[in-house]
């Protein structure tokens, strides 16, 4: 007894080789393609196959299309209103900001020196220090009082209080703005395209 499923002994597939023929890697290929204006068989259901449209030619005698540039569009104008500022990112922000700053005034108070003391001012001043004030006052000397050591030791006390009062000061600006935006509704601004 045989199930529909299995074909019976002595048959073979339809799609199955022949004993003698060898296979082939690739699938057999249809040796005539329908051309493109020939008309499509219509589907079993009894709706028409979507046909594809026809083609160009692709030879020597084909000529480019002409493809139209599309018109510029006029740039598109969106007016926002800055209604809340989070004071998290407001605080982030201007300590990140803060701590560059205070790197800069450090290392900005060091080459100020440093060229100071290259340049020799720091000798004409001791000396009109010691003119003004007299021989018998003894020599006056610049260097004793603003050293290279007390000038980035002072640099950076002036630092680190600028980070912690602009930091401070940021959010403080941000709490406000959130309470006026509340009253009056934000800063406006007018975002338009390149």
């Amino acid at each position: 007894m045989s199930t529909p499923n299995t074909p019976r002994s002595g048959t073979r597939p339809a799609n199955a080789p022949r004993a003698g023929a060898a296979r082939s890697a690739t699938p057999a290929k249809p040796t005539q393609r329908p051309s493109a204006g020939a008309a499509q068989k219509p589907a079993p259901s009894g709706r028409q196959a979507p046909q594809r449209p026809a083609q160009r030619p692709s030879g020597q005698n084909s000529r480019p299309g002409l493809v139209r540039p599309a018109p510029k569009a006029k740039a598109r104008r969106a007016r926002l209103l800055v209604s809340k500022v989070d004071p998290w990112s407001v605080l982030k922000m201007a300590f990140l900001l803060s701590v560059a700053l205070g790197i800069v005034t450090v290392v900005a108070s060091i080459v100020l020196w440093t060229t100071l003391d290259i340049t020799g001012i720091f000798d004409r001043v001791n000396d009109l220090l010691t003119e003004i004030a007299g021989t018998e006052g003894g020599a006056f000397d610049l260097r004793a009082y603003a050293s290279l050591g007390q000038v980035a030791s002072f640099a950076t006390i002036i630092a680190v209080v600028n980070v912690v009062l602009l930091t401070a000061l940021a959010m403080l600006s941000a709490v406000l703005y959130n309470i006026s935006a509340t009253l009056v509704g934000g800063i406006g601004v007018t975002l338009t395209d390149d």
